[in-house]
């Protein structure tokens, strides 16, 4: 009898070097095999109507985007196409946000190599892979919505405006940030000035800093 067909993986990452070493661990599987790896949402979105994967590895900074809007972009048009994140932020930050936006898995690209297949299995058997920690949180905000106790101020801000913060902290103008986001400048303005407002920040040198400083705890 043959082989049952390998499941098939996209990489979206727009770092071509880890695409390229992801690739190699991930086809040492003998179920698996990487159809194809794309930089930026739109190319994702083209690749999977084009290779019909099974699974999707999703970075959380991206080209055009990030991955948050494209999971969600994911899940709304191909209902049942699972994702798993493989980032270097925080998951304290951005697991929650990416698993409740429709992500099946969270995984810290420092933890990937010891753990990647057996996330990737377990995702395709329909469990969701993320650590003890993560799964509490999102469960304690399922049932207890209103709960604010361990809870960061950054929760407060919205995956657009967590996405603005960032990169304000990795010194993109206003300009910039409105290109890379593919928005206006007076919807970037707008996110600042929500930022500042839930951040308790009263000058924008203030929010550079908190920015800059954010990128220190989040990208070690």
């Amino acid at each position: 009898m043959a082989p049952p067909p390998k499941r098939k993986i996209l990489i979206v990452d727009d770092h071509p070097v880890f695409c390229l070493g992801m690739s190699e661990l991930i086809n040492k599987a003998a179920d698996l095999t990487v159809c194809g790896s794309e930089e930026t949402p739109s190319g994702a979105m083209k690749a999977i109507q084009r290779l019909s994967p099974d699974l999707i590895i999703v970075d959380i900074s991206l080209k055009e985007s990030n991955g948050i809007d494209l999971i969600g972009e994911i899940n709304a048009r191909f209902r049942g196409l699972p994702t798993l994140v493989l980032s270097m932020y925080d998951e304290s930050l951005y697991a929650e946000r990416a698993l409740m936006a429709g992500a099946r898995g969270y995984l810290m690209k420092q933890e990937a190599i010891a753990v990647v297949v057996e996330a990737i299995h377990q995702v395709l058997q329909g469990k969701v892979y993320a650590s003890e920690a993560v799964k509490e949180k999102v469960f304690q905000r399922l049932v207890s919505p209103h709960n604010t106790a361990d809870t960061s101020p950054l929760d407060a801000l919205t995956s657009r405006e967590l996405e603005t913060f960032r990169l304000i902290g990795q010194g993109l103008s206003t300009r910039e940030i409105a290109e890379r986001m593919k928005l206006s400048i007076k919807t970037i303005g707008t996110y600042r000035e929500r930022i500042k407002e839930k951040l308790n920040l009263k000058h924008y040198t203030e929010l550079v800093k908190a920015a800059v400083h954010y990128l220190k705890i989040t990208e070690k």
